[in-house]
């Protein structure tokens, strides 16, 4: 009987898709363009049938991701060049870095039932630094409107 990794981690919906909890906020802050931030801050992530994509969003901060359990999980992500990238978390490759600025949204595959991240957020998340991709960004990016339609809120 697999893990029932919402209960037992005690995670909540995630406005992207998902779910989360976050697990660790760095007593150590650290100045950011922003303002003063956290030195690092850890959540964990699940993606499982009942929600099994996020949302297409880019934070101002690096975000290290690492699979914990299940996938494989794919992260789409567009780097400010507007290239469109694909990777698979799930088998050989574990681990995820998506430098801040980068466009990026997760998925399940290959009929995965769940797949349980642990995101590393440096410096650490704030909801000021955290952006939903709109429409508007599609038109923005009419060469990948097709590839990313289906990660963005309607």
């Amino acid at each position: 009987m697999p893990h029932d990794w919402r209960r037992e981690l005690e995670l909540e919906p995630h406005g992207e898709g998902g779910y989360f909890r976050r697990i660790y906020t760095s007593p150590h802050t650290t100045q950011a363009p922003q303002g003063e931030r956290p030195s690092a801050s850890s959540i964990y992530y699940l993606l499982d049938a009942s929600r099994p994509a996020g949302l297409l969003h880019r934070n101002r901060s690096d975000i290290l991701h690492f699979l914990l359990d299940g996938g494989p999980v794919e992260y789409v992500t567009v780097d400010p060049g507007g290239a469109l990238n694909r990777t698979r978390l799930g088998g050989t490759a574990l681990f995820l870095p998506v430098p801040g600025g980068w466009w990026k949204a997760s998925h399940l595959v290959d009929g995965a039932r769940h797949a349980l991240v642990a995101e590393v957020v440096t410096p650490g998340f704030d909801y000021a630094d955290h952006e939903y991709a709109t429409s508007a960004v599609l038109d923005e990016l009419p060469h990948l409107a097709q590839a990313l339609e289906t990660f963005v809120r309607k």
